[in-house]
């Protein structure tokens, strides 16, 4: 088979990991992007590689350059979403200062988490969406991801219990995935045009600082 033409633009672009990419780099993060794109909106089932093709602005072979099939190709979207709202979140706290409260720390997590879920990644948002949707044996390498992050969270709680920010009787475990389904689930009901999202972030924090954490005095 020919190889098919590739239009990707010179300038250099950053990977995950934020080093400078090659060209085949570029276009294999183009076809990611573009796949995200077309997950996030039509789901594991209507996804089709000649609609990722045509967003990309590439001829539909050039993917198999870069991925096996189609369901390798939504794997690795999956794995990018869990992994890049995680990383935005850590280099969110990371930014903060160090007397930061720890439900400070839990708050600036909840406004992070849903700016990228909501605003910035698509890649984010066709893994929520889709968790459910692909097959079982495309969730491994996400659900990998998502055990790392919920780890995350557990430490944020424990670290407010321990200062003594959260309800004693508060269950930790049950909180934790409460908040982060109810964040999660933003991405198929969130319509801006309804409420922007600082109302959403705002309302969120509040289930925190009135729900999970002790009065304010």
């Amino acid at each position: 088979m020919a190889n098919p033409v590739d239009d990707d633009a010179a300038a250099p672009t950053k990977t995950l990991a934020g080093k400078t990419a090659s060209k085949s780099a570029r276009t294999r993060e183009r076809i990611l992007d573009s796949a995200a794109h077309v997950l996030s909106r039509k789901g594991y089932a209507g996804t089709r590689l000649v609609d990722v093709a045509a967003h990309a602005n590439l001829q539909a072979p050039t993917i198999y350059y870069h991925f096996a099939s189609r369901d390798e190709l939504i794997e690795e979207v999956m794995w990018v979403g869990a992994a890049r709202v995680h990383l935005h979140v850590v280099d969110e706290l990371a930014a903060l200062p160090a007397e930061t409260t720890p439900l400070d720390r839990i708050l600036t997590a909840v406004e992070a988490h849903l700016r990228y879920e909501l605003l910035i990644s698509d890649y984010t948002t066709a893994s929520i969406r889709n968790a459910n949707q692909v097959p079982e044996g495309l969730r491994a390498k996400a659900a990998a991801e998502e055990a790392v992050y919920a780890k995350l969270w557990r430490d944020l709680l424990n670290d407010a219990m321990d200062a003594g920010q959260l309800r004693p009787d508060l269950d930790i475990s049950v909180s934790r995935l409460l908040l982060l389904g109810a964040m999660n689930w933003a991405a198929e009901w969130w319509n801006p045009r309804h409420r922007t999202l600082e109302d959403l972030i705002g309302a969120t924090q509040d289930m925190v600082r009135y729900g999970m954490a002790l009065p304010q005095r």
